[in-house]
């Protein structure tokens, strides 16, 4: 069988050697071991742009590269006319010497694949939609005609659109999904946090170690990494022994460094740049909180992976996080109000069984979903 992949997640390489954003690249892992063939089809770097990348690890056929284009302004839109035409003729020779089709929404290349598979009802597809799906959010046009074409069975067919969340009122071809980091042998082979001697109640008690927190994800202005950095300076100022590590690059990183200095917080708020995955697990088992006050995910990854190592969940309402916290029984959902959300903490700092009972539910609820059930599911998929 061969898999045809239309992204618009580049394929980077650097010195003749093809490399894939480090998560991606682990997914794909999983759908190549039940697959003769993989194409990317999707744009090419030849920088890693700050991404956090890894070595394509799974045999490849020479991707189809598509350039890439945008639509913000008059002019780039006009520019983006004849891109978008040859990139439709490249989709549809490539649809066509496929064997089954995934498409990776929303973007751009997504949009115009989601307008090419009208023409091959027949070919079995998988559209994995990995931004917000709440049909009730703000989102621009582009991403809001990709869902309606794609949750149309009339227009999609002999498609199955895989989405994070349960949704009132999805068509028959939408089914809730998931994504996955760790496998069951890791849990077996890794300290549970909860035990750990950096457990919350330790804390309480000696005083002596800080509560830690952790942001993992990009330093944008989407993800709002300096509430993070907020949240965690009101705490200190209220008495409470406190510290922060940020895991990620991005362009607020100046923005970020200037704030800490000039508000004398180098001492407790410590940026750490992209790390490997072994540092960011260590980090979710030696952590109490994981902080996400991001304005926009799909599946909030972090999250999950900070759930399943018994990291407290602290994140937005927003996409299908209401969902995954059970609506404040496994975490906290941010108000995005620095007072309210600074109460909502000490309530849990005062009360350690609390913290331990949502700990626990978390870790539960996450651990239903590693990576040998995720494979298994894609194995499903392909064969379905």
């Amino acid at each position: 069988m061969k898999l045809l992949i239309i992204s618009s997640a580049p394929v980077i390489v650097i010195n003749n050697k093809s490399y894939l954003y480090a998560p991606y690249e682990k997914e794909m892992q999983l759908w190549s071991k039940h697959v003769c063939e993989i194409q990317f089809c999707c744009p090419v770097w030849y920088e890693d742009k700050t991404l956090l990348i890894t070595p394509i690890t799974f045999p490849i056929v020479p991707t189809i590269v598509l350039q890439e284009f945008d639509i913000k302004t008059f002019l780039s839109t006009l520019k983006a006319i004849p891109k978008v035409f040859k990139i439709s003729i490249q989709l549809f020779k490539a649809f066509k010497e496929a064997d089954y089709i995934h498409l990776r929404c929303p973007g751009n290349m997504g949009l115009i694949a989601a307008f090419v598979q009208l023409f091959y009802p027949k070919k079995k597809k998988t559209v994995k939609y990995a931004g917000n799906w709440d049909p009730k959010s703000s989102q621009p046009f582009t991403y809001r005609l990709q869902k309606w074409i794609l949750s149309n069975p009339f227009l999609t067919r002999n498609t199955q659109v895989l989405v994070y969340g349960d949704w009132e009122g999805s068509s028959k071809n939408v089914r809730s999904f998931f994504t996955a980091t760790y496998s069951e042998s890791e849990i077996q082979n890794s300290e549970f946090r909860i035990q750990d001697k950096l457990s919350l109640r330790v804390a309480l008690r000696t005083h002596e170690i800080p509560f830690k927190f952790l942001f993992v994800g990009t330093l944008s202005p989407g993800k709002q990494p300096l509430f993070a950095i907020q949240l965690v300076e009101e705490l200190y100022k209220k008495g409470k022994n406190v510290s922060l590590d940020l895991y990620g690059e991005g362009v607020l990183r100046q923005d970020l460094e200037s704030y800490i200095i000039q508000n004398n917080l180098a001492h407790i708020v410590a940026l750490k740049g992209n790390q490997t995955k072994e540092v960011v697990l260590k980090a979710y088992q030696t952590s109490h909180f994981l902080i996400l006050p991001s304005k926009s995910e799909g599946w909030p990854k972090v999250v999950a992976e900070a759930m399943f190592w018994g990291c407290f969940p602290i994140a937005t309402a927003v996409s299908c996080v209401p969902f995954m916290l059970d609506y404040g029984k496994r975490g906290i959902v941010l108000k995005e109000d620095l007072t309210a959300d600074v109460l909502q903490l000490e309530a849990v700092f005062i009360n350690p069984e609390v913290y331990d009972h949502v700990v626990l539910e978390a870790m539960k609820w996450s651990r239903q979903f590693t990576t040998d059930v995720f494979e298994s599911e894609i194995k499903k998929l392909l064969l379905t």
